[in-house]
């Protein structure tokens, strides 16, 4: 069952923060640790963007994380690191090297561009500025989901895409959390209606609770996408309070991924850049080797949750021909974005 919340911060030791342009139709999320995080990640989407990724593997040396980021932008958006990175070290965060110190900031974009919103922001990109905003933006308890940071200008093959989140409580009491940014080649809904692939995990009725449709038509199954554009890419992560390794950290990234593809049909496209990052802040020890076994398959859940939350809690932009959301009716009476 979920904690408190129901997000992300009910995982102690963490903060969560927005920088939302709507006219720009795009946005940063951030993620800031209180300490330095064990972290890792995996990228299964055919077309990724990223900021400091390779780290994340592991096999290679660094295995903690100041901060995490998810932006829009696509690769304009990679700025927003600087940006969050400019914050950490106002504050005396980061790795001491020599008489500097550097934070640790992985980074995923998606690709929001062709959403209607005005991209003419002239010389320079606006994702450094909108990363340090998201960063002094951090803060603990609730936070707004859908139309808002990563998951602004975000789309779907049949709604508005969003941000999302999602949390879950172990038999023996760890936590585990999900926050994802929901920009997929393909649909999080089944065929042209509104029911969530995700729909057998749902919690109460955090994204409607319509369930699954009662029958399915060969039309149901069968494959939407955006199109030929490319503005793909369902970016996120999973954090537990939980101490692990960078190893585990690694495995609950994949068991993130299999959750997307729970939620998202089809996932994983040469056009996507799916990536999933995965934290533990390291507050409470694993007891029992079943205890990792359970993280694993909530992360799996969680992120699925996430996944539907994040379009059923958006809003359609505020620009000509936006796609519209969840919300406003069926996926047939759409107008892609």
């Amino acid at each position: 069952m979920p904690a408190p919340l129901n997000l992300l911060t009910d995982i102690d030791g963490l903060s969560v923060g927005h920088a939302t342009d709507l006219a720009l139709g795009s946005g940063v999320t951030v993620v800031v640790f209180d300490e330095p995080a064990t972290a890792s990640g995996i990228v299964l989407g055919g077309a990724p963007g990223g900021r400091d990724t390779a780290l994340l593997d592991p096999y290679l040396t660094v295995e903690k994380v100041d901060a995490l980021v998810l932006s829009g932008g696509s690769a304009f958006g990679l700025d927003a690191a600087g940006g969050v990175q400019a914050g950490l070290r106002e504050i005396g965060r980061g790795l001491q090297v020599g008489t500097t110190r550097v934070p640790i900031v992985p980074q995923a974009i998606l690709m929001d561009l062709l959403n209607g919103g005005n991209k003419d922001w002239g010389l320079h990109s606006p994702y450094r500025d909108m990363g340090y905003e998201a960063f002094a933006a951090t803060a603990k308890g609730p936070f707004a989901l859908g139309t808002v940071g990563a998951g602004t200008g975000a789309t779907t093959a049949t709604f508005k895409g969003g941000l999302g989140s999602a949390s879950a409580v172990t038999l023996s009491g760890h936590r585990i959390a999900a926050l994802v940014a929901v920009n997929a080649l393909g649909s999080a809904t089944v065929g042209e209606g509104r029911h969530f692939w995700a729909a057998p995990f749902e919690e109460g009725q955090e994204f409607g609770g319509l369930g699954l449709p009662a029958t399915f038509t060969p039309s149901d199954r069968s494959m939407r996408l955006k199109g030929v554009n490319l503005k793909a890419t369902t970016i996120g992560l999973v954090v537990t309070d939980a101490i692990l390794t960078k190893a585990q950290a690694h495995r609950l990234s994949i068991m993130a991924h299999d959750g997307l593809a729970r939620a998202i049909l089809p996932a994983h496209l040469p056009a996507d850049g799916d990536t999933v990052f995965a934290a533990a802040t390291g507050k409470r020890a694993l007891e029992d080797p079943l205890d990792f076994m359970e993280l694993c398959h909530l992360a799996t859940l969680t992120f699925a949750r996430a996944i539907a939350r994040g379009v059923f809690e958006a809003t359609a932009l505020p620009v000509e021909k936006s796609q519209k959301a969840w919300r406003d009716g069926r996926a047939s009476d759409q107008t892609a974005g």
